[in-house]
């Protein structure tokens, strides 16, 4: 089973940049679809952005798209999310998931629930 733990949150002004990374535990991340989620304060865990466990398929939340970027290196069984244009709407504890996943379509690679291993989040504060 894959542990998983993200890294490179904190405090960023609008318009700055961060990247988080997850790393992973174990010889079978190659093998596993990734997700990242966040959750706000008092709201529910929100699909961020997936990429399939060959990169092949990525897809983002349309809040982010042309703003953030998915990469994965399964050599070093890392899976990073590249965070452009802060805005303070996403300040949020950030989440990377790890899934296996037959079809890749939104219905299905967007549901938190049809991810079974989570890392720990790491917070990402953006400040106005």
């Amino acid at each position: 089973q894959v542990q998983l733990v993200e890294s490179g949150g904190g405090l960023v002004q609008a318009g700055g940049s961060l990247r988080l990374s997850c790393t992973a535990s174990g010889r079978t991340f190659s093998t596993y679809d990734m997700g990242w989620f966040r959750q706000a304060p008092g709201k529910a865990r929100e699909f961020v952005g997936f990429i399939s466990r060959s990169g092949g398929s990525i897809y983002y939340a349309d809040s982010v798209l042309g703003r953030f970027a998915i990469s994965r290196d399964n050599a070093k069984n890392t899976v990073s999310l590249q965070m452009n244009s802060l805005k303070p709407e996403d300040t949020a504890v950030y989440y990377c998931a790890a899934g296996s996943f037959i079809t890749y379509t939104s219905i299905y690679v967007n549901d938190p629930l049809r991810y079974n291993r989570w890392g720990q989040g790491t917070q990402v504060t953006v400040s106005s």
